[in-house]
């Protein structure tokens, strides 16, 4: 096992955990990916947790979003999701082992207590955090009856380290920690002891995660450290905090960046999931200059060792040219299936199919490649574009009729054929060749851009091409 592993024995077990409050973005969709790479490199298990125990803003179209969006990018699970809000039992289980260990205690200051005491700090100026008035009190001391909370005793005097797999040893001394609460007054468990519950429980090794959540670990390690000296067999998880990803300006990524949903990259801007799915991984990760990296050769390359420690920046340019690359090695089949569904009327999927190798050439999307077939299904008379209808005055339908006159004599309806009864046909009108192409491929596609305009005449077939020469040289004077 590679060093980066971190266990001596034993399979590694990454988890994602998404909070479904919205739809799966950029950022998370990374750390998917790097957990299910992590994982998959050493032979390991990669767990998915569904963190809902915020029930207010926790929706069914949200979790539906990020299994959709996983499943897209093709990271799939070794296990059923584990839905964190079905396992309050367990959480509250933990935390009065910790209360009657003496590592919790009962807190009862009341909500205006609390406020005081932060007022207070602001005005000297000092950090906002809880003073562990009650750390040392007696429950009896409160009022019978009286609401509380369960704090975590943490520790206060030194420090505390982490050897983080991707910052390196980061230190905080335990007196900037404060005992933070772990059972609400209505008894629900908070996020952080709900974490570290279920990571323990779900056997995870390595906590691979954005590094917004390295104070986390500081706070979360003190459950981990007391319950393995309550029950023993509670290791410290492996941490990696994966810097976040900023824009191309430098600042935090946001929706003008494009810190989209995944599905938005889908639906909208027609990205294929192996694009992304590259794209994600060059971010912030790196082996040598290798952009185009297979998700086989991923898994075999992948390591937290390569994670780089500065923030990487998104470039929709970056990923639009690496989608170019793959539409260019995509199936054609499987492109026209895509494509289909993005143009209008009816669609024949093989005429489609056939005409993918020279549409598919310069599409950076799925939207160009569905813009670029669209004249394959355009029913006659053709809408013309601003530009090709100026390509059709008397001069261009005058040698449209020329034209369709040649090629209605041609019997070999191929590439070379066609070129070569063109090209004669420009001779003879003393043309050069792109003066007689412009308006026969304005004529046939209604556009100035198409394949080329011998592909263009194949694909279309003889009756059709003509048919639409014609529509337009007749209309000459």
């Amino acid at each position: 096992m590679a060093s980066d592993a971190g266990l001596k024995d034993g399979k590694v077990v990454t988890r994602f955990a998404p909070s479904p409050t919205g739809f799966l973005h950029i950022g998370g969709a990374r750390t998917a990916l790097f957990n299910w790479l992590f994982s998959r490199h050493h032979g390991g298990k990669a767990l998915l947790r569904i963190e809902d125990t915020d029930r207010k803003r926790s929706t069914q179209e949200a979790i539906d979003a990020i299994l959709d969006g996983l499943d897209w990018l093709g990271l799939e699970y070794d296990e059923a999701p584990v839905f964190q809000s079905e396992r309050g039992s367990r959480h509250v289980e933990v935390a009065e082992k910790l209360l009657e260990a003496g590592h919790a205690y009962k807190c009862f200051a009341t909500p205006e207590e609390l406020e005081e005491m932060r007022a207070a700090q602001r005005a000297a100026k000092e950090p906002q955090r809880y003073d562990g008035r009650w750390r040392h009190r007696d429950p009896s001391e409160a009022p019978l009856g009286a609401p509380f909370v369960v704090r975590l005793k943490a520790p206060e005097d030194g420090e505390a380290s982490i050897e983080d797999k991707v910052q390196g040893k980061v230190t905080v001394r335990n007196a900037e920690l404060d005992d933070y609460v772990i059972l609400r007054a209505d008894g629900t468990p908070t996020y952080m002891l709900a974490a570290v519950v279920d990571d323990h429980d779900m056997g995870v090794t390595h906590v691979i995660r954005g590094d917004d959540h390295l104070n986390n670990a500081f706070r979360q390690l003190p459950i981990y450290r007391a319950m393995n000296e309550i029950e023993g067999d509670w290791p410290d998880p492996v941490y990696a905090h994966v810097p976040l990803i900023h824009g191309q300006d430098g600042a935090k990524l946001s929706k003008r960046h494009g810190a989209l949903g995944v599905d938005t990259y889908r639906d909208e801007m027609g990205i294929l999931p192996e694009a992304l799915f590259n794209y994600l991984l060059r971010l912030g990760w790196g082996h040598g200059d290798k952009e185009e990296i297979t998700r086989e050769e991923a898994i075999e390359l992948f390591g937290l060792d390569h994670v780089g420690k500065s923030p990487s920046r998104f470039d929709i340019k970056k990923l639009e040219n690496l989608n170019g690359h793959y539409i260019r090695e995509a199936d054609d089949a499987r492109l026209a299936g895509l494509v289909a569904q993005r143009i209008e009327g009816e669609v024949d999927e093989k005429l489609l199919t056939e005409a993918m190798p020279v549409l598919k050439t310069r599409a950076k999307n799925l939207d160009e490649l569905a813009e670029g077939a669209a004249f394959l299904f355009a029913k006659r008379p053709l809408q013309m574009t601003e530009k090709a209808g100026q390509l059709l005055d008397d001069d261009g339908k005058a040698r449209l009729a020329v034209i369709s006159e040649r090629l209605a004599a041609q019997n070999d309806w191929t590439i070379e054929a066609l070129e070569a009864t063109t090209k004669a046909t420009a001779e003879e009108l003393e043309l050069g060749l792109g003066k007689l192409a412009q308006p026969m491929r304005a004529a046939l596609t209604g556009t100035t851009t198409s394949p080329g305009i011998f592909d263009v005449l194949v694909l279309l077939g003889r009756e059709e091409a003509l048919a639409r020469i014609d529509a337009q040289a007749a209309s000459a004077g």
